[in-house]
């Protein structure tokens, strides 16, 4: 005898952080699932990127975890002072010209920083039951 049951939901992510933990201008260092991200904020908008430089696969922060930022324009890898843009990750000066970060998809949602692939918390509250449970 087999049974059949819906798959489970997976389990929603807590948010990464709040838009305003992140300086204006500049960055913040987070985790998610155990793989290091940079966030960068100009204004209202969040951009997120691999913590790791394209030059040699190191990462991107200095080892006290800070990571630098020019006229809230671009971030500069601590170990080879190459340039980054906020918008793209593209590489606009140093040893990795060209190359670009590895872009972590966001979502904001109600002041918070969310990994575009998660669900906030409060979601499952508001999906209301699923049609398999009435």
């Amino acid at each position: 005898m087999t049974s059949c049951c819906p798959a489970p939901e997976a389990a929603p992510r807590a948010a990464l952080c709040r838009v305003d933990d992140i300086p204006d201008g500049g960055s913040l260092r987070v985790d998610l699932e155990a793989q290091p991200l940079i966030l960068l904020r100009r204004g209202a908008a969040v951009w997120g990127y691999l913590n790791r430089c394209p030059h040699f696969s190191v990462t991107l922060d200095a080892a006290h975890g800070a990571v630098l930022t020019y006229e809230g324009q671009v971030l500069m890898c601590a170990h080879h002072s190459a340039l980054f843009r906020f918008e793209d990750g593209l590489c606009i000066e140093g040893p990795c010209q060209g190359a670009a970060l590895d872009p972590q998809p966001l979502r904001i949602e109600a002041g918070s920083v969310y990994a575009a692939d998660s669900k906030p918390r409060s979601a499952l509250a508001r999906l209301g039951p699923r049609s398999s449970d009435k």
